[in-house]
């Protein structure tokens, strides 16, 4: 009796792939693999990174340029003056800096209120957690669009303490901590973490505060890196709020400075105004893009 060979027991295997390991020893079939990949992958830098290309070969071209030859590859009389006139001509600088300081008033909202409502919901349980729970979710459901009038009769006059919120960072930063979004985030991975770690800790004598900041906020810095993402990207490219809430012109972010502006700056200026916009949450991600997908995608990798 011949037993088979391990080539011939790895052929019968089933495998969960398009192309199976024997077809794929093919030299006709590697060199249709390689090309589709090869397709793919230019096709999803053409998508991708083809706007991002444009709007630098754009930005570094005369205003006459843009609009006779807008598909060149390369402008044929580079100007990258075009960047600094835009931060000091069109005020970009100051736009950009309101953006930054919008954008991290927001994190710092979003995540003591989504980590603390996260928390309690998921770790201290009060009695009507459930209900809590099922009226955040139901936010979800409401379009923003009706909740500008609402927001905005709010911040004109805090109740209870009469104070107008209006054309301050207050007015965007305090409306930024209720998402519920990131609420139901951060409470399904608190959920993953074993209760058995909370009944030793308790046990020990830790208190809800200790439990928090010593054991549940060290476990959660993937789920935390993906909120502090999608909270500084969204607050970064708001546009309807930032534009009610903040009347002064100096007080403004840049994606409300640049529409505003465009209607009478000249359009290369514009367009080098959008490029170094789009700078700083591209860089943002590019350097935390492991921490977001692990975050995405993984758990405490303690339960099970």
């Amino acid at each position: 009796m011949t037993l088979p060979s391990p080539a011939d027991t790895r052929d019968r295997l089933p495998v969960n792939r398009l192309v199976s390991p024997r077809d794929r020893r093919r030299i006709g079939t590697r060199a249709a693999l390689a090309s589709t990949n090869a397709v793919v992958l230019l096709m999803l830098v053409l998508f991708c990174a083809g706007p991002v290309l444009w709007m630098f070969k754009a930005a570094v071209s005369p205003a006459r340029e843009v609009t006779t030859h807008p598909l060149a590859l390369w402008p044929t009389q580079t100007r990258f003056s075009n960047l600094s006139d835009a931060l000091n001509l069109l005020d970009i600088g100051s736009g950009l800096a309101n953006s930054a300081i919008l954008a991290i008033g927001c994190l710092v909202a979003q995540l003591v209120v989504s980590t603390s409502a996260g928390f309690a919901l998921s770790v201290l349980r009060p009695r009507f957690g459930r209900v809590l729970y099922a009226m955040v979710l139901a936010t979800l459901l409401v379009p923003s669009a009706v909740c500008l009038i609402p927001l905005y009769l709010t911040v004109q006059d805090m109740p209870g303490l009469g104070v107008n919120l209006v054309n301050t960072f207050w007015a965007v930063w305090l409306p930024a901590g209720a998402n519920a979004f990131n609420v139901l985030l951060i409470k399904r991975f608190f959920d993953n973490i074993p209760a058995e770690l909370f009944e030793a800790a308790r046990v020990d004598g830790a208190g809800p505060l200790t439990l928090l900041l010593r054991m549940v906020l060290p476990l959660s810095r993937p789920v935390l890196a993906v909120v502090s993402m999608f909270t500084l990207i969204a607050s970064w490219k708001d546009f309807i709020w930032p534009l009610i809430a903040l009347t002064d012109p100096d007080k403004q972010p840049v994606a409300v400075v640049l529409p505003v502006i465009a209607k009478t700056a000249d359009q290369s200026l514009v367009i080098a105004g959008l490029f170094l916009a789009s700078v700083p949450p591209l860089l943002l991600f590019v350097i935390f893009q492991r921490q977001v997908v692990n975050g995405i995608g993984g758990d405490t990798g303690s339960k099970g």
